[in-house]
């Protein structure tokens, strides 16, 4: 059965559904149009009773229904809204912070349940006798990492409670605004990735205005899914720009950066826009100052892991 969609409907459901979230808890990290990476760490009381009444008010405030999970690592948070999912009796709540609790999970679990282990990375794992989340944390880490390269590594360390996908810090001052999101279906095409990435340039421009901001530094960030069997790449294009907040001039350099980006033979998952830099709107240019740009680009491999312990949810 085909039904049509409604991109305007879900992008407004997805931004109340955030609303509510950052309001709550300290930092928020949009996955898709309804998945979300959330910061627990140092929260005060229960937190089991904080992740039920998440789930209250957003189910309030965005009338969507949703399972929250959480543990040490996004990709425990992930495996554990998972298991809040697939097991009635948790009442769609999944804590995952205490190692033995971990551990009989991974003993009951699936290898294939792991965010980042896909169809292929399954059947080879299988093919060695690795068939639950426990067999694939007792491997040794070097010969994980020969097997499945460093995104193996990676996803092994994360199970065994080492974050290596850190959620980005957010300032108690505005330092950056990001506007980022997956695109909801792998993009081959430039004009549709361009699209996107000039969506993401208006909004980022609006949250300017709102808090009465311009940006003199901008980035866009581009890459394909590291969990689906694709060429793996990621890379950002960055400049200087003369302080604005106007939406026509961020979304000229925002779609320049990304074209000088893109390489056709990829399929990627995920763009954003993202400013730094940030002053008071009106603030006093640097003199002569020149729209001239120099892009300054890198490869994103790997994420630091985080120096002091996290409590990460997911909420999806």
């Amino acid at each position: 059965v085909w039904y049509s969609s409604n991109y305007a409907l879900y992008a407004d459901m997805s931004r109340r559904m955030y609303q509510v979230l950052s309001e709550r808890v300290p930092a928020v990290e949009p996955y898709s149009i309804d998945e979300m990476f959330l910061d627990l760490s140092n929260l005060p009381g229960s937190l089991y009773d904080r992740c039920r009444q998440l789930r209250r008010d957003v189910l309030d405030h965005a009338k969507i229904p949703t399972c929250v999970g959480w543990g040490p690592t996004k990709t425990i948070a992930k495996l554990a809204n998972g298991l809040a999912k697939d097991h009635p009796h948790l009442d769609g709540l999944c804590d995952l912070m205490d190692p033995f609790v971990r551990q009989d999970w991974y003993r009951r679990t699936g290898i294939e349940e792991v965010w980042g282990i896909g169809r292929q990375t399954k059947q080879k794992l299988q093919d060695r006798g690795i068939e639950t989340i426990a067999d694939f944390v007792a491997l040794d880490a070097k010969s994980v990492q020969h097997m499945l390269t460093v995104v193996g590594g990676r996803v092994q360390a994360e199970l065994r409670g080492q974050s290596c996908l850190p959620l980005p810090d957010i300032a108690a001052t505005r330092k950056s605004i990001a506007s980022t999101r997956t695109f909801g279906r792998l993009l081959l095409k430039w004009e549709e990735i361009r699209e996107a990435i000039a969506h993401y340039a208006t909004r980022a421009a609006e949250k300017l205005r709102e808090e009465g901001l311009e940006a003199a530094h901008l980035s866009v960030p581009m890459q394909t899914n590291p969990h689906d069997g694709d060429p793996w790449y990621a890379k950002h294009a960055a400049v200087s720009i003369e302080p604005t907040s106007d939406a026509k001039d961020l979304i000229r350099h925002a779609t320049e950066l990304g074209r000088t980006i893109w390489i056709p033979r990829y399929r990627y998952f995920k763009a954003g826009v993202i400013l730094s830099d940030l002053r008071p709107a009106g603030s006093q240019g640097r003199m002569f100052a020149s729209r001239l740009r120099t892009h300054r680009r890198k490869m994103t491999v790997a994420a630091r892991p985080m120096a002091e312990k996290k409590t990460v949810g997911y909420l999806s």
